[in-house]
């Protein structure tokens, strides 16, 4: 017998040699029919896969997302075995789960495909779907699986087995007569896929190399219900309407421009507005928590980021070293503002009474993200992070996270993402030569991450593997209004960095010790967080963040002077917007005003001008509120806010 461990803490006894769905089936059959696969201790895993020691178990639905790359793994293998049918000689590559779906990267030999042949494919995948085929896992030595892909004549297959160790077992996978090298996890069987939709064609190298080949990448996505797939495109649409690429050239928020170069946006007045505003917000309420402001540079010595294992992890994607007339001094635009902030904290010496010492700064930073990556706000090369390190005693590291939470839960719900998870990210217990640091350390700030969502009872998932180099993390996946899942804000335990820049402060003993720190954004970047609040709310912001709050529409050109006074005078009360003074009739004004997604008209005519009053409307449908004189707006506008 074996023992399971469920996430609940229960524990259940089962034969040696029992799966995952078995297990499932004894808890319930409805439970059985959900389960995709399942993850054994952290590992993803067949739910038809033999379990021969005591372990912990989470079986994991469409609705998690490691089930979800079960399932579009298994698809992406379903569209490998229609390619094979309909493209005879067609060789295969790799085809990967990705983030919404599945691709796989295919050598057509002189054989065409364009969007026209989806519905063929589609078809096809459905039809060997329905045979309900299992998918068969058969581990297989180097020798072997190099004797049937050579017989088969697949030279792509053969370089990704090449590379394997000479004594590494690797797997094959089988449904119905198509066979593939894979890792796996897969379905149980093909009979779960009942929706599918090739998305895009597109061209893509070997191995990402532009000397190599150029295959031929196509991209699926596939449901268990064709109901699911309908909702998708429909949110597909929807997405298309809010894009903020798309909004955000039309209400000027900011712009791309090639001279200046891929990646590194530029923000216009109106963006500029609506990110001062986010950045006051967060200052004021920075400076409440004890935070103080600083300011670094954008630039430092390469030595600065190889003492704090940035330039080891993040060089192949920094930009390249900047070389100065001195022989040998080299400096890198800055990857991340930690390294900076610990020579902030070590420019002179520190007691324990002072700390916690929390340093503040929008901070930006630098990354040469490939540029097939680039996306919008969303990927970019030059970001600002608003950043902050706080360091202190080991017995302050509780109530500082708590507090950092705290702060970081307030800034997502004050900006209307009210559906979120915290993700507790730690390492790898499996390869742990991508981190920094002892055992002991990473043990002390994992567990500390671990008891501090505990204690305020936060809805939390665990990720093995997503932790920083030098420490865990909490990171927020937060939902947007279609219900897609961004990582935003982060909160990050570290005792790594202190001990690389040999930081210190005097205790109460009068020896000295060492800080732990704290890296924490609740934005994240402020490109990104602004980029999905534009799609999150379709360009309609919260009143207070909104960069343009109301437009003044005079009926005539003889009322610009009236106009102007109010304009100044709501100025006064950090009420902003703008006048409306081109010579176009009302009406179109009104329209044009909606449109720009300015959530206030002021109208003003004969009557408005003698009785010293303004007309106000708002967006909606029941936007018509009345007459106003100036102080009655204030008053009405703030109490909206």
């Amino acid at each position: 017998m074996i023992k399971i461990t469920l996430p609940d803490g229960s524990v259940r006894e089962y034969e040696k040699g029992t799966n995952a769905m078995q297990i499932a089936s004894s808890i319930s059959e409805g439970l059985a029919r959900n389960v995709v696969s399942a993850k054994v201790n952290g590992e993803v895993w067949d739910a038809n896969r033999a379990i021969d020691e005591d372990s912990k178990v989470q079986l994991l639905t469409w609705n998690d997302n490691d089930g979800k790359k079960t399932f579009w793994h298994s698809s992406a293998h379903l569209m490998a075995e229609a390619l094979e049918a309909l493209y005879p000689g067609v060789k295969l590559g790799t085809g990967p789960a990705i983030e919404n779906g599945f691709y796989y990267d295919v050598d057509l030999g002189g054989q065409k495909i364009s969007s026209d042949d989806f519905p063929k494919i589609e078809k096809k995948m459905l039809e060997l779907a329905r045979l309900k085929s299992e998918f068969i896992r058969k581990p297989i030595s180097k020798a072997d699986a190099t004797a049937y892909f050579t017989e088969k004549g697949d030279e792509y297959k053969l370089e990704l087995i090449e590379k394997r160790g000479e004594d590494e077992e690797l797997t094959l996978y089988e449904q119905g007569g198509f066979v593939d090298l894979c890792k796996g996890p897969h379905l149980e069987s093909t009979a779960k896929i009942k929706a599918v939709k090739l998305m895009k064609i597109a061209g893509a190298y070997w191995q990402g190399d532009e000397n190599r080949q150029q295959m031929t990448r196509l991209y699926g996505v596939s449901f268990p219900k064709q109901k699911e797939l309908n909702q998708y495109l429909e949110m597909l649409e929807e997405a298309k309407k809010r894009d903020h690429r798309k909004l955000g050239a039309e209400m000027e928020l900011f712009m791309f421009s090639e001279k200046v170069g891929a990646g590194l946006p530029i923000w216009l007045p109106k963006g500029t507005a609506l990110r001062t505003r986010l950045e006051d917000f967060l200052k004021k309420e920075q400076l409440k928590r004890g935070y103080q402001p600083v300011i670094t540079p954008h630039i430092g010595k390469k030595d600065l980021y190889v003492t704090s294992g940035h330039y080891e992890k993040y060089g192949e994607d920094s930009f390249q070293p900047i070389h100065t007339p001195r022989e040998g001094e080299e400096f890198l635009l800055k990857p991340m503002n930690c390294p900076h902030h610990c020579e902030v904290y070590g420019n002179r010496p520190h007691s324990y009474k002072e700390l916690p010492i929390r340093i503040a700064e929008f901070g930006t930073v630098y990354r040469y993200e490939q540029s097939g990556e680039l996306h919008g706000l969303t990927r970019v090369r030059g970001f600002t992070q608003d950043d902050a390190h706080i360091f202190c005693t080991p017995d302050q590291l509780k109530a500082e996270f708590l507090n950092v939470l705290d702060l970081t839960t307030h800034v997502i719900n004050k900006l209307g993402f009210d559906d979120f998870t915290a993700q507790i990210s730690l390492r790898d217990p499996d390869n742990k030569e991508k981190y920094i640091g002892s055992d002991e350390n990473w043990e002390k700030a994992e567990q500390a991450i671990i008891d501090a969502t505990k204690e305020v009872g936060l809805k939390t998932t665990t990720e093995l593997g997503e932790a920083a180099f030098y420490g865990p993390k909490l990171d927020f996946m937060i939902k947007d209004a279609l219900g897609r899942s961004w990582q935003l804000g982060t909160i990050q335990v570290d005792y790594n960095l202190p001990e690389r820049f040999e930081l210190e402060y005097i205790g109460s003993d009068n020896a000295t010790h060492r800080p732990v720190m704290i890296h924490r954004a609740p934005f994240g970047s402020m490109e990104r967080f602004i980029g999905v609040l534009i799609e999150h709310c379709a360009g309609k912001f919260p009143l207070w963040l909104t960069p343009d709050q109301f437009a003044i529409l005079p009926i005539s050109e003889r009322f610009i002077d009236y106009c102007n006074e109010i304009k100044d005078a709501l100025a006064v009360h950090d009420i902003q917007g703008v006048i409306d003074n081109r010579n176009e009739k009302i009406g179109r004004k009104i329209r044009d005003t909606w449109a720009k997604k300015i959530p206030v008209m002021l109208i003003v005519g004969d009557k408005e001008v003698e009785e010293k009053k303004i007309s106000v409307r708002l967006q909606g449908e029941d936007g018509d509120k009345g007459s106003m004189s100036l102080d009655e707006f204030v008053t009405f506008f703030k109490a909206m806010l």
